[in-house]
C-alpha cells in the first residue's frame, strides 16, 4: 500500500525507493527493501525525471520572465537609455545641420564644444549684472526649492489640525500643481502684462501706485525673482502632501508628554515635529532640486530665458534649436548633468546621513 513504510531485513544494499514520482511531485512516502542493480537504477532514473521536470518548469517561468517584462525594457532603452549615451556621443562631436542627415559619420571634436559652451557669454558669469546661464540656474533652483519647501511646510502644518472645511482648503492647495503648466502660465502672463490691460498694472494704476504700466517680466532682477515665485506657487501642494503624510504619522503620545513636562508649541515644533521630519524634508528638497534644475518649460513660457532668466536648460535648446549646433548643446546638457550629480552625491553624504 502506497504511503506506508515497510521494513524487510536484507544482506544486501537498503535504499529508500520512490514511488508514485509520475503522478505528485512531492516526495512521497518510501519504503525500504531488497533491491537489485535493476531497481537502483529505476530509482536513480526516476529521480532524474523528476529533476529534469522541477528544471522545465523552472525554464518556462523564467522565459515567462522575460516575455513579460521585455516590452518595458525595450520602451526604457529606447526612450532612456539610448537618448542618454546618444547625447554623450554627440557632446564629443561637430553635429550640426550640414551633417544631421548622416550624423554617425561626424567628425570627432573631442572636448571643443565643452570648450566652447563654457567660454560662451550665454553660459559664465559676468559681472554682478549679468549672472550667466550657470550661476542663475543655481540661483534659481536653490532659492525657488528652498520657497517650495517652506511654503509646503507651512501649509503641511495648516492642514494638520482639524478644522471646518480643511477638505475644500486642500483641494484649492493642490490646484496649481494639477492644472497644466500652459494654462498656469499664460494666465501669469496675463496678469503681468506691461500693457495697460496687464491686470496688475490696471490695479496699481487704479489704486496710484505707479503712473505708468511696467513690463515685470521684462525687467532684470524682477524677472528672476517672478519666476522664482511663480515656481515656489506651483510646486508647493507636492511638498505639501509629503509632509502632512509624515505629520499624520508622527505619535501624538509624545506631544502629550511634551505638554505633560510643561513645552509649549514651539519647543514642541522645534524638539519633536522637525526631528520627525528632517529625512521627509530632506528627499523633498533634493527630488524638487533635481526637477527644478531640469526644469524648461517654466521659464521658457514666461520670459523664453530672456532678462536675466537664462537657465541651462532653455540654453541647451538655444544652442540646439536656435543655432542648430547639436554638439553644443549636447555638451551643456552633460555639463548640467556633472553639476546636478555633484551636488546629489554632497547632499547625500551630508544632509541624508544616517543620524550617529
Amino acid at each position: 500500500m502506497l504511503g506506508t513504510r515497510r521494513t524487510v531485513a536484507s544482506p544486501y544494499l537498503t535504499l529508500p525507493f520512490l514511488v508514485g514520482t509520475s503522478q505528485r511531485r512531492s516526495l512521497p512516502c518510501s519504503w525500504t527493501g531488497r533491491l537489485t542493480f535493476n531497481g537502483m537504477a529505476r530509482a536513480v532514473k526516476g529521480l532524474l525525471s523528476t529533476t529534469g521536470q522541477w528544471n522545465s518548469l523552472q525554464s518556462r517561468e523564467v522565459h515567462l520572465a522575460w516575455m513579460l517584462i521585455s516590452p518595458t525594457a525595450l520602451i526604457v532603452f529606447g526612450l532612456v537609455l539610448f537618448p542618454a549615451i546618444f547625447s554623450i556621443w554627440i557632446s564629443f562631436h561637430d553635429v550640426t545641420l550640414r551633417n544631421l542627415n548622416d550624423v554617425f559619420h561626424a567628425p570627432f571634436v573631442g572636448w571643443d564644444n565643452y570648450r566652447h559652451v563654457i567660454n560662451d557669454f550665454a553660459f559664465k558669469y559676468q559681472n554682478l549684472r549679468v549672472w550667466g546661464a550657470a550661476v542663475t540656474s543655481i540661483v534659481y533652483s536653490f532659492v525657488s526649492t528652498a520657497v517650495t519647501v517652506f511654503l509646503g511646510l507651512i501649509a503641511a502644518l495648516l492642514l494638520n489640525r482639524p478644522f471646518r472645511g480643511r477638505g475644500m482648503t486642500r483641494a484649492i492647495f493642490l490646484f496649481p500643481y494639477i492644472a497644466p503648466i500652459v494654462s498656469v502660465a499664460f494666465v501669469w502672463r496675463w496678469i503681468l502684462d506691461p500693457r495697460p490691460s496687464g491686470v496688475l498694472n490696471d490695479l496699481l494704476m487704479r489704486l496710484g501706485m505707479i503712473d505708468a504700466p511696467r513690463a515685470y517680466l521684462a525687467t532684470r532682477g524682477l524677472a528672476l525673482l517672478l519666476v522664482i515665485i511663480f515656481t515656489a506657487w506651483r510646486y508647493f501642494p507636492f511638498a505639501m502632501l509629503m509632509i502632512l503624510a509624515r505629520l499624520q504619522g508622527i505619535d501624538k503620545t509624545m506631544y502629550e508628554a511634551a505638554s505633560v513636562d510643561g513645552a509649549n508649541a514651539w519647543d514642541k515644533f522645534r524638539n519633536i515635529t522637525m526631528p520627525e521630519l528632517r529625512y521627509v524634508l530632506g528627499a523633498v528638497f533634493l527630488l524638487r532640486l533635481i526637477w527644478t534644475f531640469n526644469k524648461f518649460d517654466d521659464i521658457f513660457l514666461l520670459t523664453g530665458g530672456g532678462f536675466g532668466t537664462n537657465v541651462l536648460p532653455v540654453l541647451t535648446y538655444q544652442f540646439s534649436f536656435r543655432a542648430f549646433n547639436f554638439g553644443k548643446g549636447a555638451a551643456n546638457a552633460m555639463i548640467l548633468l556633472v553639476i546636478l550629480g555633484t551636488f546629489m552625491l554632497v547632499y547625500a553624504r551630508t544632509v541624508m546621513r544616517e543620524r550617529g
